[in-house]
């Protein structure tokens, strides 16, 4: 699209969501869910993943449905070696096809201190948020090459950069290998079409904290946001929304979307 293709192409930009086929992983709560209600509410076919939540992607998938949106729900425990692929075949066999992958799935599965952790822990945490995120692309790409203005929009957290809090270590590693593999991707398969991005989140009030951070740890992160507060799910969507709209971001690729409140500042 040009420079003078005019403002009206920008009003209805999200138009080229009808029709989409999309799977978003980690789609029955917090940000995923909002992610791929929003993408169905603009007419994409939407795959809506769960792992341990089935009842809560129904339960969205039926809502969505009510309003005439067309979902449909795959189960997948993506902490298994292996399933991602599979997650990836069956989603594309409802859709008949893939246009766009959003991988949001993702949690750092407890606080642990690095001198306590196990081999089996660090495993658990690198295959659900790094290696499901390579197995689910690599997987992705044989149908993403058949679309026209194909995407991959992966999550990472403002971890990556920070750190993050107490006991997320192997978390913050993995994610940081999320926005590595994001710029790897974004090299070589730039050449077939293929934009690879990520959106970065900071503290988002979702239920990923639940039983996880604590009273204190909660007012440390909104503490140490120039916005004063917890962002939310519905705020994330937008950044996803962008990097997926080919009309929008058809040169952006490679690159890490931060929705952080400023918590980090660069």
């Amino acid at each position: 699209m040009s420079s003078t293709d005019g403002a009206g192409d920008f009003r209805e930009a999200f138009d080229e969501f009808r029709g989409r086929r999309v799977l978003v992983t980690g789609a029955s709560s917090g940000i995923g869910a909002a992610v791929g209600a929003a993408l169905a509410g603009l007419g994409a076919r939407v795959c809506l993943h769960y792992g341990r939540h089935a009842d809560a992607a129904w339960s969205l998938a039926a809502t969505l449905a009510e309003s005439g949106c067309v979902v449909v729900t795959q189960g997948a425990d993506l902490a298994i070696p292996g399933s991602a692929r599979r997650l990836v075949d069956a989603a594309a066999a409802s859709l008949g096809g893939l246009d766009l992958l959003v991988n949001v799935a993702g949690a750092p599965l407890g606080r642990y201190a690095a001198e306590t952790l196990d081999d089996e822990t660090c495993d658990d945490i690198l295959q659900l948020n790094l290696r499901a995120v390579i197995d689910a692309s690599r997987a992705a790409l044989p149908y993403l090459r058949q679309a026209v203005h194909p995407a991959i929009v992966n999550t990472s957290s403002v971890a990556a950069r920070s750190g993050g809090g107490r006991g997320v270590s192997v978390y913050a590693a993995a994610k940081a290998g999320v926005e590595a593999l994001t710029r790897s991707l974004a090299k070589e398969l730039g050449p077939a079409g293929i934009r690879v991005n990520a959106v970065s989140p900071g503290y988002v009030v979702t239920p990923i904290h639940d039983g996880f951070s604590s009273d204190d740890e909660r007012r440390a992160y909104v503490a140490a946001t120039p916005l004063g507060r917890g962002g939310t799910a519905d705020e994330c969507v937008g950044a996803y929304l962008f990097l997926a709209c080919h009309r929008l971001s058809a040169f952006v690729t490679g690159q890490t979307l931060g929705v952080n409140g400023g918590l980090a500042l660069n």
